[in-house]
């Protein structure tokens, strides 16, 4: 893969909000962002379409673009339940001289971390508790009380890799972690805010 902008990646167990702030972000233009649709074999939940939300792919497909190493990674996070991010998605954006934003699983995250370490900013975005976390899903009424749960116990295991990301922000107060993301992410990306000088 041919290098170009920056990587920001934003991992957090469901429900801790990060899609939230991943979404502030994207509005922010001096950021120069571009989200990273991931593509995925679960079924679409409500409204989501495909190629905005996620690419959505039958199993088979999916397993022909492992074959395929069409991956930059990708993982089985629940069973038959596909997650990954192309290649062919980081590098078009890229090619638009954009900085990529993902809203991304923690293992994946991790993963481009590696393999992009310093064209890459890691942020775990960490919910008050577990339990404020089980009450944000069950507002959500996307899911039965068995995906929660399920949800819940990979919640503890990915809080326990937190401290393998760059930086950690505590979604405690959404307008405080808003804030944070957002010096985070100028600082890494070199954003000019309010600067008109020429280089």
């Amino acid at each position: 893969m041919k290098k170009g902008g920056k990587l920001l990646i934003f991992s957090a167990p469901s429900g801790s909000g990060k899609t939230t702030i991943v979404k502030y972000l994207l509005e922010q233009p001096e950021l120069n962002l571009a989200f990273s649709v991931s593509a995925t074999s679960r079924p679409r939940r409500g409204k989501e379409k495909h190629g905005i939300n996620y690419y959505f792919m039958s199993i088979s497909e999916f397993k022909n673009h492992i074959k395929n190493e069409d991956f930059l990674e990708w993982e089985e996070v629940y069973r038959d339940n596909f997650y990954g991010t192309l290649k062919s998605e980081v590098e078009r954006l890229w090619s638009e001289g954009k900085n990529v934003i993902f809203d991304i699983d923690v293992v994946g995250g991790l993963r481009i971390k590696k393999k992009f370490p310093k064209e890459t900013l890691a942020v775990f975005v960490k919910p008050p508790s577990v339990d404020e976390l089980k009450i944000r899903l069950k507002k959500r009424s996307t899911e039965s009380d068995d995906k929660i749960n399920m949800r819940v116990a990979k919640a503890s295991v990915e809080l326990a890799t937190a401290p393998q990301f760059d930086e950690i922000i505590k979604n405690y107060d959404l307008d405080i972690a808003l804030k944070e993301a957002h010096k985070l992410v100028s600082d890494f990306v070199g954003a000019e805010i309010t600067t008109s000088d020429e280089d």
